[in-house]
């Protein structure tokens, strides 16, 4: 007597609503994870969803929609990633939700956190599931780095964070991208590359939220107001310290520093490793000076964590296989991804508020 094998999910059909760079990335993503189709395209005209459909390889039965309310309409649907301006973020995430469709958001998901609020009730009372596109968050090294910094053996009480997220752009961008319109993604650096150091703070102090953030005073904005460069330094009531900066006018940089009172942690491409099947971390523990005082002792050990799937087919992965839960077996939505976005974005609106207020201490709601 043989047993059948069991029957592997369906997977989840994506509609992708925009035709984004970062949407090519997101697209790629979903024709690499086992879990994941490419259901349908959405844009503006009918024609601009047939070149990015047939630009990014995507199946040759893809629908095209020239309306995002095509999109959004489509019964056949489990799932719409959303990498509009931020600005349109509230209107069609909240109508994807209220159609049933689980909704994969790009970051910074809101301009504040009100907005944000909005679609996340909109998601709750619909039964679907949420996540923000911080595709770090899902690749192995980040899961390792974290069992470092969460044993006081080896890193101890987590005290300072630093990191820094910067590129520089071109002439072009900064005339032209929508990251320097005010009308579509008024927060600029902040929103765009503010947000990973945002998170990767959070992340390093498991998620408890500062109690206080102060700007660093002279942030650079465009002559629309849009910020280009800025920066903070967040308190927490235990005496945790953490400073972040991000800009569009210096070279490439994604670090987080991580210190401990008993080491530390290293990441010099925190947000796109340098390869993207290796990535590499280094964690100093128990550290003096050598004899004389003529170096280290013990080194730092490096770390470099493989991977067969990059990290955004790994987050579009998570994400479907958390929507097959939902749709196949009748759970709940998983709730620690919206948490952890909420926190992220009142910590970035604490930011902005103390950066419109020429640096002065905010405090961090809750």
């Amino acid at each position: 007597m043989s047993s059948a094998m069991p029957e592997e999910p369906r997977p989840v059909r994506f509609g992708i609503m925009g035709c984004a760079t970062i949407a090519r990335k997101v697209a790629r993503a979903m024709l690499l994870a086992p879990a994941a189709n490419v259901a349908a395209v959405g844009s503006r005209s009918e024609e601009k969803a047939r070149a990015f459909a047939a630009d990014n390889g995507l199946p040759a039965g893809v629908r095209l929609h020239g309306s995002y309310e095509g999109l959004v309409d489509d019964p056949d649907l489990d799932a719409v990633y959303i990498p509009l301006p931020t600005s349109l973020h509230v209107k069609w995430a909240a109508a994807a939700a209220a159609r049933g469709k689980h909704v994969l958001l790009e970051k910074p998901t809101a301009l504040c956190a009100a907005d944000l609020d909005a679609i996340l009730a909109a998601c709750e009372s619909n039964r679907v599931q949420f996540m923000d596109s911080t595709m770090w968050m899902h690749h192995p090294r980040t899961a390792k780095m974290r069992e470092l910094v969460a044993n006081k053996g080896t890193i101890g009480d987590v005290r300072v964070i630093n990191t820094v997220f910067s590129f520089q752009a071109d002439e072009d961008f900064l005339h032209n991208d929508i990251r320097v319109k005010p009308d579509l993604d008024a927060l600029g650096a902040l929103g765009d590359v503010g947000w990973y150091c945002i998170r990767a703070i959070l992340w390093a102090v498991d998620y408890e939220l500062p109690k206080s953030v102060a700007a660093f005073r002279n942030p650079v904005k465009n002559q629309a107001g849009v910020l280009l460069a800025c920066g903070a330094t967040l308190y927490w009531a235990d005496g945790k310290i953490a400073t972040f900066h991000c800009s569009f006018l210096t070279n490439l940089t994604m670090d987080i520093t991580v210190v401990g009172t008993n080491g530390n942690l290293h990441v010099t491409d925190f947000v796109i490793p340098y390869e993207e099947k290796s990535a590499p971390f280094s964690v100093a523990s128990k550290s003096s000076f050598a004899e004389l005082h003529t170096g280290w002792d013990p080194h730092p050990s490096k770390h470099v964590v493989t991977t067969d799937l990059p990290q955004e087919a790994l987050m579009v992965q998570e994400f479907s296989r958390l929507v097959q839960s939902v749709r196949d077996a009748g759970s709940k939505p998983e709730r620690n991804w919206p948490a952890i976005t909420r926190k992220t974005q009142i910590v970035m609106d604490a930011v902005k508020t103390s950066i419109d207020s020429e640096s002065e201490p905010v405090n961090v709601a809750s």
